[in-house]
């Protein structure tokens, strides 16, 4: 195995916290409406396209076309997305931190809009320590698509076979992988320093 020589981190579920839950149980009472509107409506699918760009102005639009009577829950998704980002997962970031103390090479690799992205970069500062970012919304581009690490690697002069993917999805991490990185899956800090001690990174 490659000694690590770079270490990239996914933002959402390994820094910061993400459930859109949080503001919709308020919205949405009923955990039977709600599931069915996060099924049906607000997919993950759907969400997923702001992440590689596309409006939150086109996104409603396109929603409220096919679910007029839920427009103003549709609506709520992004008006209330601070709500579901409440806080920082500060064990990992003091991982993070202590890597980038220690001179190791660190950057983050995220799909995330860039509307939210620049909101989350206002409210926690640690986001700007790593030696930079590739934001899929910005480059057009989402994991697990190949294209996505292959320009981080590009972008940064990452050797892809040195190269270390924290990601908490599996299909996130199976991508960097096959895009020749080493990659392991985000359990929470105490894997995390366990998956590195492995691999000689204390």
């Amino acid at each position: 195995m490659t000694q690590i020589r770079h270490i990239v981190f996914d933002i959402g579920k390994v820094l910061l916290h993400y459930d859109p839950n949080i503001p919709y149980r308020r919205l949405i009472p009923d955990d039977t409406r709600r599931r069915w509107f996060f099924d049906n409506v607000c997919t993950h699918d759907w969400n997923i396209e702001q992440d590689r760009g596309r409006s939150w102005r086109e996104a409603e639009d396109l929603l409220i076309a096919r679910f007029p009577d839920e427009e103003a829950n549709i609506r709520a998704f992004r008006r209330t997305w601070h709500e579901m980002v409440p806080h920082s997962y500060d064990d990992t970031v003091a991982i993070m931190l202590d890597l980038i103390g220690q001179g190791r090479d660190v950057t983050m690799l995220t799909n995330f809009a860039g509307d939210t992205f620049a909101e989350a970069r206002r409210r926690w500062d640690f986001l700007d320590r790593p030696r930079g970012v590739t934001v899929s919304a910005e480059v057009g581009l989402i994991k697990p698509d190949r294209a996505i690490y292959d320009r981080h690697a590009a972008t940064f002069g990452l050797d892809p076979a040195a190269t270390l993917f924290i990601d908490d999805a599996p299909v996130n991490v199976a991508g960097a992988i096959a895009a020749g990185w080493q990659a392991v899956l985000f359990k929470g800090a105490a894997s995390l320093k366990a998956d590195l001690a492995a691999r000689g990174i204390a």
